[in-house]
């Protein structure tokens, strides 16, 4: 076997742990695609010559790769985004992905993934990296340009943010749904009783409209009791899907999915909804219909 031959093998044996940490550090599958594949590109050139943990060296390249992306995404945008949903993971019940739920492992929601969103780009290496499939920092620093100690105080903020902002789940799928379905049902009645006994008192509803669609976000019982209300009205019928693991609903109007929602419920009651409206990057998810 040629060296590129065995690297060729390597690289697709730990492909779909290298999709999921470029999935964590893009919130993006096809950007973490993108990483993959200029990430090959450099191993292949490189050759594997010295390399005694190859699994590391891998995860290593497409994390450097990542955080270039990051950065240049960061430089592009001139203003920052007051909604900006990471790109969400569909699927039903019927239809489980193996490897999409290889990607989504540990229970990665996207309410997590908007909060990963507000993090710079090295505190998002350091913290998904080091949080979430347990690098140590020493490899963490020279990735990132800094200390060892550095390294770890990045890590440190941003799990103390993520701590404050990161609703956590209930876990009980049938539970959940339940939820969700009373929720959407009231909804659809206009029976606004059981729609505020459904939400959290401090719910919060956060909706990504792209630029043809205002973004949004609501806080508390009587204002999204009052939106959701409003938008049931104009849609015709709503599917329940699976985002990213968690519950979720796609609506349609015209025949056209109009939104998709993911639901974060905790305590029996829903404490975030996170809403792509992008007509745009909705029609780039192929939903089900």
């Amino acid at each position: 076997m040629t060296d590129n031959t065995f690297l060729t093998s390597q690289f697709e044996q730990h492909r779909a742990h290298l999709r999921a940490v470029a999935y964590r550090m893009l919130g993006s599958l096809s950007e973490a695609d993108d990483a993959l594949q200029e990430a090959w590109l450099r191993v292949s050139g490189a050759g594997t010559a010295g390399v005694e943990n190859l699994g590391g060296w891998l995860t290593t390249v497409v994390s450097r790769v990542c955080l270039n992306m990051l950065r240049s995404r960061d430089r592009r945008r001139e203003e920052p985004l007051d909604v900006r949903l990471p790109d969400p993971v569909v699927s039903t019940a019927e239809s489980q992905d193996p490897e999409r739920e290889a990607v989504l492992a540990d229970s990665v929601g996207l309410a997590l993934l908007v909060v990963l969103e507000t993090l710079s780009p090295a505190e998002r290496l350091a913290f998904v990296l080091h949080d979430m499939f347990g690098v140590p920092f020493d490899e963490i620093a020279p990735i990132v340009g800094r200390t060892e100690a550095a390294a770890r105080q990045l890590a440190s903020r941003a799990r103390r943010r993520v701590q404050r902002a990161a609703p956590k789940r209930d876990g009980d799928p049938g539970r959940e749904r339940a939820v969700v379905d009373a929720f959407l049902a009231a909804a659809r009645d206009g029976d606004l009783a059981t729609l505020i006994g459904v939400l959290d008192p401090e719910v919060v509803v956060r909706t990504d409209g792209g630029t043809a669609r205002p973004s949004t976000v609501l806080r508390g019982v009587a204002a999204v009791a009052k939106g959701a209300m409003a938008f049931t009205r104009l849609t015709e019928f709503t599917r329940p899907v699976l985002v990213n693991g968690g519950p979720g609903a796609v609506a349609f109007a015209d025949g056209e999915p109009v939104s998709l929602a993911a639901f974060t419920v905790a305590g029996g009651r829903i404490i975030a909804l996170d809403i792509l409206a992008d007509p745009e990057r909705l029609a780039r998810l192929n939903l089900p219909l």
